[in-house]
């Protein structure tokens, strides 16, 4: 079994996000587990793709979860 990571660059591309916005998400606990690898910060594809799975909605009316400094 070979796992896949994804850089911070990396998952930011996938999002469209700035790399910058899952700086912040790490330091205040929100978004998908990371790993520590001397000095870089990685994501598990398994990791990001559950996360993923547990933000979809089926409808605008369903209530979004907001990070308030824990995990989503």
């Amino acid at each position: 079994m070979t796992i896949r990571h994804l850089s911070s660059r990396d998952l930011a591309t996938r999002w469209g996000l700035k790399p910058r916005t899952l700086e912040r998400w790490r330091s205040t606990g929100c978004g998908p587990r990371f790993l520590r690898l001397g000095g870089r910060v990685a994501y598990r594809l398994e990791d990001v793709e559950s996360y993923e799975q547990s933000h979809y909605y089926h409808s605008t009316s369903q209530p979004a979860e907001l990070c308030m400094g824990g995990q989503v």
